[in-house]
Parts: C-alpha cells; sequence; structure tokens
C-alpha cells in the first residue's frame, strides 16, 4: 500500500525558508514522480511542482518558480521542497502525491491527488 507522509511545517517569518519532506512507505518513491501541492483555507488547490523518477526533470508552477525546489534524497526514500523567500500568501496546507508514474505528464496534477496524497503538513507564514 503506498503511504505519503509529509514533515517540516512550521511558522517562519516573511521572507524565511522552510524545507518539507515527504516520505514514502512500503514502496520505493525512487521509481515515481512526485508532485506538490498546496490549500489554503478558503481557496482551491494549487500544484506547486512536480519531480519525475529517473533524470529527475521538474516542473514549477509561476507562483512559486525560482523560490521553490523540488529533489530526492534516494538513501532516505524521500522527496524535498526547499521553499525560500516565503511570503504570507505561501500559508497553506502543503502535501505531496504521486500516481506511481514514472514522468510529470501533462494532467500529473489531477491524477496524482486522485491517486495517493498524504495528509499534509502547515506551513505559516506570519512575523
Amino acid at each position: 500500500q503506498v503511504q505519503l507522509v509529509e514533515s517540516g511545517g512550521g511558522l517562519v517569518q516573511p521572507g524565511g525558508s522552510l524545507r518539507v519532506s515527504c516520505a514514502g512507505s512500503g514502496f520505493p518513491l525512487d521509481y515515481y514522480a512526485v508532485g506538490w501541492f498546496r490549500q489554503a483555507p478558503g481557496k482551491e488547490r494549487e500544484e506547486l511542482s512536480c519531480i519525475s523518477a529517473g533524470d529527475g526533470t521538474t516542473f514549477y508552477a509561476e507562483s512559486v518558480k525560482g523560490r521553490f525546489t523540488a529533489s530526492r534524497d534516494h538513501a532516505k526514500n524521500a522527496v524535498y521542497l526547499q521553499m525560500n523567500s516565503l511570503k504570507p500568501d505561501d500559508t497553506a496546507l502543503y502535501y505531496c502525491a504521486t500516481d506511481q508514474s514514472r514522468s510529470c505528464t501533462t494532467g500529473w496534477d489531477q491524477r496524482m491527488v486522485l491517486v495517493a496524497r498524504g495528509r499534509g503538513t502547515q506551513v505559516t507564514v506570519s512575523s
């Protein structure tokens, strides 16, 4: 059974940095593309990033491009989202998901949240 668990959220000041993690349990996360999403109260889900298996090709939404970086740790069976220059608008529940495919093909944001996702970790950006 595919299980994803996020961690690393917390309270950070505007302009600060935070790294959230997505750990895979019971399966090799290395084999699959992983997407990062967030959802704030009263707002729709927003897809942020996708990192492919294999060569680790990445995709970023315009809202986070240049500030967020997705990466993998093969030894720890984990995927990370490094978030820099955080803004109050980045406040949300952050979660990872996978559709157990290897690439971030068109429609990844729709498929992944339907196949397997974690419960999320809260990120709050406030002074």
